[in-house]
């Protein structure tokens, strides 16, 4: 990946970008009326709202909540409602919102056909504590077992996908033997002890001891050395294994996807390839689905576009449609490691976010969120690459299915990170109604990662906000 040739380090550069994107005047992000009105129609008009302001909020944030927290927008959106793939302010104003919390709300905000069941399982029982029995785990772990091929059947529930991940790799780190991981540049997988260090972007790793991670080469077939040829960057996790190991390593842990790295597709080629190698080094695939689970992708799970089984998969966001559930998926083989002493997760399959999880399936197949997903995704990647052909800013167009994203650059030989112009036309689509995601190492990208019921309608109305955004710079 290019790095800045300059004397001050990203974090001062980002700061200063930040600042310079407040500096810019409230009129340059005023769409006109007339804009606005091609919204696509919506049948739902939110309650009024009679809450605290946006100002009485941002004091409480700034005062008893950490000072890690940030806002994406230089005037903070007060959100108070949402229905499918709209949200809406303290205003009543409506927002097409094409982040999903992050990749989250994959069946979209306050699907009825998950609040529901969740509301009859919370009034009866919330929760029991799985020493006991209780039919909404087991339900759950049978559904979910059935969405994975192979012998991955056994399922560990947990909180959030750090959690997961932190798991998955402890597993493979007591199945095999081993205590070496190797993980991918510009991956990341979560901020406690191991996953910090399996996740490979200085922004996201504090100065804490972080050992026995290896990352290889990022098979970015944008940035990177080998262009779009997987094999070539696989022979760098050859290389991590014959000469930063014994020889043999615990396992191999990435996404499909780089999620939080800016959209990253993997080289074609490369994960089987990779795959192999770790398999002669007697390590364990851990596929990182936290992001690209759930249908997301056009298929339901991400690795699934590089013909590989892995051993474990990770799973959180989309799998409760906003409530805190994450997922380890095993074989009954490495399940047993945790039999050696013992293993509990006080609120890890909690009744009423298993009676979410369950509820999603149920909606992603009654409403082939799966489908649309890849039929949409399409369409809107397709129109996408139409924009990057009129607006020179546009570097990449990338991704799968509703897992999308756009790399912005000031100069497209040199592909100089346009990070402060990424801030400004985010800032204006919004005042256009729409809601992006940022993300890449430079924070350069929009992720569009919208709830699986987007529509070819809501897709249109992005573009053509992100057109009028990138015409007004």
């Amino acid at each position: 990946m290019q790095r800045f040739t300059a004397k001050r380090s990203v974090r001062n550069i980002s700061a200063s970008l930040w600042r310079r994107c407040l500096s810019t005047t409230s009129s340059q992000t005023v769409a006109s009326d007339e804009f606005l009105a091609r919204l696509p129609p919506f049948d739902y008009t939110p309650p009024p709202y009679t809450g605290p302001s946006a100002d009485v909020i941002l004091n409480k944030r700034k005062e008893f909540l950490s000072p890690s927290m940030f806002c994406l927008y230089k005037k903070p959106l007060n959100i108070v409602d949402g229905k499918m793939q709209y949200l809406f302010d303290d205003t009543g104003r409506r927002f097409l919102d094409a982040f999903a919390g992050i990749a989250v709300v994959n069946c979209g905000h306050c699907h009825p056909d998950v609040v529901e069941p969740v509301i009859n399982q919370i009034k009866r029982l919330q929760h029991p504590t799985v020493m006991y029995l209780n039919h909404a785990i087991a339900d759950f772990s049978e559904a979910l077992a059935s969405k994975l091929p192979g012998d991955l059947k056994v399922v560990f529930f947990t909180n959030s996908g750090t959690e997961a991940n932190e798991l998955a790799l402890m597993m493979a780190k007591l199945y095999t033997g081993c205590q070496d991981i190797v993980s991918i540049r510009n991956g990341y997988h979560g901020n406690a002890a191991g996953t910090m260090g399996a996740t490979a972007q200085s922004m996201w790793k504090f100065n804490v001891v972080q050992t026995g991670v290896h990352h290889a080469v990022n098979p970015d077939p944008y940035r990177g050395v080998f262009g779009a040829d997987g094999e070539k960057y696989a022979r760098d996790v050859q290389e991590i294994i014959q000469y930063g190991t014994t020889g043999h390593i615990a396992g191999f842990m990435c996404e499909a996807i780089q999620g939080v790295g800016g959209i990253v597709e993997l080289a074609p080629g490369y994960l089987s390839a990779a795959y192999d190698i770790v398999k002669k080094a007697g390590g364990l695939f851990i596929a990182d689905e936290v992001q690209s689970g759930f249908a997301r992708t056009g298929n339901f799970w991400g690795f699934e576009a590089h013909n590989v089984v892995p051993d474990i998969v990770t799973m959180a966001k989309g799998i409760g449609n906003g409530f805190p559930l994450g997922a380890v998926v095993t074989t009954p083989e490495i399940a047993g490691v945790l039999t050696r002493r013992c293993y509990f997760n006080t609120f890890g399959g909690n009744a009423v976010a298993t009676t979410a999880g369950l509820a999603v399936l149920n909606v992603i197949e009654k409403e082939k969120l799966q489908e649309n997903a890849s039929m949409v995704g399409s369409y809107l990647k397709g129109k996408l690459n139409q924009l990057k052909e009129k607006h020179e800013i546009i570097g990449d167009v990338r991704g799968r299915g509703l897992m999308l994203g756009v790399e912005l650059v000031s100069d497209r030989k040199l592909k100089t990170p346009a990070t402060a112009e990424t801030l400004h036309i985010m800032d204006q689509m919004k005042e256009l109604g729409v809601l992006v995601g940022k993300g890449g190492y430079f924070g350069n990208v929009f992720r569009i990662t919208p709830p699986l019921c987007f529509t070819k309608d809501d897709a249109d109305y992005l573009v053509e906000a992100m057109d009028y955004s990138m015409s007004k710079m």
